[in-house]
Order: structure tokens, then sequence, then C-alpha cells
């Protein structure tokens, strides 16, 4: 007879943020006498099973989510790629079922797996996006995504109410159907005072091929720079692989302790400006360049919107050189939003009445 509840805690595979951003609600979990099981696919399950070997873990249907390799082109792209993302979300919703009668579920966190979802249990869906910008039919995807996350009994927001914010416009967004939870920015990495180690540290994940297209830029580009970098790849991999030539050291992947100190000890960071990412920087109040993927509106948005704020420069894929980076000194950088998030009350929806 199990003595703690379980709850699914799922994590879309889009890139790494979806999942490096549960990290603290399954620690969370834990630490308030629940039992999680995890259940993703691809990188986000290998980085959530490294962090919680001791977890029941569990394979989900692949969306199969890629980029295109010029940007104009992602709208297109993810058009025709939503038969198969159905098909995954059906196979998803049978899964599901599945899970829950051979482990005994009894409450869901889906953060964006569209089809992780039981009429018969307790379940949150996690977004920073209530409204979803693709251009001239944003109000398409967000009338798509809307009518998802009323399917789910909450939704928790990873961002502040009011002022300041991360999200913006994408997680201030009426939707009066569920109840909206505020819950303050999540993020599994903290603050530390250490001294300066690297120059730059450059940070990658995200879709293929958009990744390595990224990679590939940068490295050439600081090739040129005179200074300690420190590169970390966003490949999640069986074994950890570091290489060091002159005054560049290469990582495939870093566990949370180790990304967590890189971060603290670098003086600038040039990253993508994916909204995990944000989160994880504004708790270690970074100095920051952001090079969003090209065509994602959402990165698109939140990079401007920083830069127009003063926090953090940014520019096109196509654009970055060493001169951009000069812009850094002239932004002050992101700021700590201090957020102590009620866990027991927040948790207290799979309690039962």
């Amino acid at each position: 007879m199990k003595s703690k509840k379980r709850i699914l805690i799922a994590p879309l595979n889009w890139g790494l943020g979806h999942a490096t951003r549960c990290v603290p609600i399954i620690n969370a979990l834990i630490k308030h006498h629940f039992e999680p099981v995890i259940a993703s696919d691809g990188a986000a399950l290998v980085l959530l099973k490294k962090e919680f070997p001791n977890c029941q873990s569990i394979e989900l249907p692949s969306y199969h989510i890629t980029y295109p390799k010029k940007g104009k082109h992602f709208k297109l792209k993810l058009l025709q790629d939503s038969p198969k993302l159905m098909k995954a979300i059906i196979a998803e919703k049978r899964e599901t079922a599945a899970i829950i009668e051979k482990y005994k579920i009894d409450g869901i966190i889906s953060d964006n797996r569209l089809g992780i979802h039981h009429k018969s249990l307790p379940c949150v869906f996690i977004t920073h996006q209530l409204q979803v910008l693709s251009g001239t039919t944003t109000w398409l995807s967000t009338n798509l995504h809307q009518k998802v996350i009323k399917r789910f009994e909450e939704c928790w927001v990873p961002d502040n109410l009011g002022d300041p914010n991360l999200s913006g416009k994408l997680g201030h967004f009426p939707l009066y159907e569920i109840p909206i939870k505020y819950i303050g920015p999540l993020s599994r990495l903290k603050k530390e005072h250490l001294p300066i180690a690297y120059d730059i540290l450059v940070l990658i994940s995200g879709p293929e091929p958009q990744r390595s297209i990224l990679e590939t830029k940068l490295l050439d580009v600081f090739k040129h720079y005179n200074g300690n970098i420190l590169f970390i790849r966003g490949l999640i991999e069986k074994e950890q692989h570091i290489s060091i030539s002159g005054q560049l050291t290469i990582y495939n992947f870093m566990t949370t302790e180790e990304i967590n100190t890189a971060i603290n000890e670098s003086k600038i960071i040039v990253t993508r400006s994916g909204y995990t990412t944000l989160m994880d920087l504004t708790k270690l109040n970074k100095k920051v360049f952001f090079i969003p993927t090209p065509g994602q509106f959402e990165q698109e948005y939140l990079a401007k919107r920083l830069t127009s704020l003063g926090y953090a420069p940014s520019c096109s894929q196509d654009e970055f050189s060493l001169e951009k980076l000069n812009e850094t000194s002239k932004y002050k950088g992101l700021q700590t939003m201090d957020y102590d998030v009620n866990y027991k009350k927040l948790f207290s929806l799979f309690k039962g009445k």
C-alpha cells in the first residue's frame, strides 16, 4: 500500500527549459511528501533522470518538433508538422490513461504537454504563454492554446502577477474560465558570490537545426576573442565531455550544480532568450546578451522587451558579432525578483477535499 500521493509531472521536450524549470517543482513535491513520477522524452527525460535518479521515470511519445533552417519558415514548418503533432498527442492521451492505472497516479502537472490530462484527476497546466505570439495568426494560436488550458483545473504561470515581471503580454492575458496562479519565476539555480573565472559563458540549447547553427556561428566568432570563454553546448548525452583549446573550454552539458557555479563565475552570458533561461539569469542577477531563435516569435518578443526596458542587449543570429557584445556594458543586467512560493498551498489541489 502506497503511503504518499503520486503526482505525474510531465514537461515538454522542446529545448531543455521546460524540464529544468520543473526541477524546483519536483524538489518541492518531494519535500512536501509527495512521490513525483517523471514523464517526458528525449533530452528532457535524460536530464531529469540525471537530476532525480531515485524517481520513477517514463518515456512518452515524442512530438518530434524541429525548426526550419530559415526562421521565416517557422510557422509553415509547424503547420506541416501539425499532423504528426496531433498523432503524438493522441498517443500521449492513451499513454496517460495507462500510466495512471499502472502507477496509481493521484494528480497531474503538465508543463506544456498537451495530451497529459485526465478528467478523473486534479490536473495542472504550467505555461508562461496565456497569449501565444505567431504574427498575424496570434489570435488563432492563442485561442487554440487556451482551449487546451481550459481542460485543466488550474494554470500555473511562472512569473510575478504585477510589475516587474518577465513574460510581459505573454503571461498577462485574460483567461477567466479556470484559476490562474502566478507562482513567481521558477529556477533550479541559486545566487553565489564567486570570483569571476570566465569573461564569457555561452549557453546553448533548443531544437535542431537552430541549436547547431548558432553553435557553429559562435565558435567561429569567439575564436577571435581575447579572454576566457566557457561554452556549454546543451547536448544532454550519456557521458560528459570536456575539451580545452587555448582560452576556450567546451562542455556538452553540465549538471545543475556545475551550471550554477559556471553562471555565478561568469561575467557575461551569451544565450537564447528562452523563458527558462530568463528566469535563471534573473535569479542570478547576470549581465547577458540575447540571441533569439530565428522565427520564434516568443523569444524575439522577450529579447526586444528586455532590451527596450534597459536590462540586456539583443540582436538577430545573423547580426551577432564581437562588436555587438560591447553593448552589454550599457545595460543594467537582469534584476533579481525575490519570490517565495507557498508550495503547501499550491499543492493543496492534490490533497483532495
